[in-house]
């Protein structure tokens, strides 16, 4: 519900415009780092449709990873309980509350900051219901990997990253860009493309273009474990071109061996990873774990 004192439609936010972001950046004497992917939002329509495919409702708390300079924090308080921001940089971390305050001051009280590394942050205030964000190029999957895996509330979301990166998130088997962020992701949820986004709405303005991906959570397949379907997924993508049967040899301990669990499996061993689903890797992972021989090692891969 909405704190205390809220009642009715929530005021408008006056949404930072490019002068805006320029003015708050040349106070805090920020140069955007490229490292840390911080290319911020300048344009209010791109924060207004985010906001709005987000799908949100009075009751949700939104996630918000890398706030920067609050363009998007604006438009979800408005739409939401309330935003968790999680902020790596502790200048913009200590800033934004100043922004909310300034510009939605009615607001103000629905924001809680968080200064952490939003791909390894643990115990967060609160049951977030819906991820929104402007991930970093460089981390977006682990991100979003990190959060699926350790905020069992995210029940969906709309996330902005790299146009190429939409494209993995969300390729289907058997296509170009179909790999282990796809199927990873798939455990976790229903992962779509929502809408491509110009490099112009940002400052600096990158390189590429942007797409938004919607997401929705679903239970996982049934009988394996995350961390034995996700060491499956990790042997079959080490080597791309090559045939189940060989890329799991070491896996399974031999190419004998593989092909072994690949038949139980139900799988042709002549088949490639990039023509499975997730569903698939787990029929893999549960007849691996009841034909492997005793102490034979199992890996497990970090999200």
């Amino acid at each position: 519900m909405p704190p205390d004192g809220d009642s009715g439609a929530a005021p408008e936010p006056r949404l930072l415009g490019p002068s805006d972001i320029r003015q708050i950046a040349g106070r805090l004497g920020l140069r955007p780092a490229k490292r840390l992917g911080q290319n911020f939002v300048v344009d209010a329509g791109t924060v207004r449709r985010i906001t709005a495919l987000a799908g949100l409702d009075a009751a949700d708390v939104v996630l918000e990873v890398g706030p920067g300079l609050g363009s998007l924090t604006l438009p979800l308080l408005a739409a939401a309980a309330s935003v968790i921001a999680v902020e790596i940089d502790e200048a913009l971390a200590s800033e934004l509350p100043r922004t909310v305050a300034e510009r939605a001051p009615a607001l103000a009280g629905r924001l809680t900051v968080v200064t952490a590394d939003a791909a390894r942050v643990r115990n967060l205030p609160g049951r977030p219901t819906v991820l929104a964000a402007n991930l970093p190029y460089s981390s977006a999957v682990p991100i979003m990997l990190h959060l699926l895996a350790t905020v069992p509330s995210l029940g969906h979301g709309l996330v902005m990253v790299q146009a190429e990166v939409a494209d993995r998130m969300t390729a289907p088997p058997g296509s170009r860009t179909y790999g282990v962020p796809s199927v990873k992701l798939a455990w976790f949820a229903e992962v779509r493309r929502a809408g491509q986004v110009p490099r112009s709405v940002f400052w600096p303005v990158p390189r590429v273009d942007s797409g938004l991906v919607a997401f929705t959570r679903r239970e996982p397949p049934p009988g394996a474990d995350r961390d034995e379907v996700f060491a499956v997924v990790d042997a079959a993508f080490s080597q791309r071109r090559k045939t189940l049967r060989a890329a799991l040899a070491a896996w399974a301990g031999s190419a004998a061996a593989a092909e072994q669990v690949l038949r139980q499996a139900g799988i042709d061993p002549a088949r490639r990873g990039e023509s499975l689903g997730v569903t698939e890797f787990t029929q893999i992972a549960v007849a691996g774990r009841r034909l492997r021989l005793p102490g034979a090692p199992v890996q497990r891969p970090p999200l």
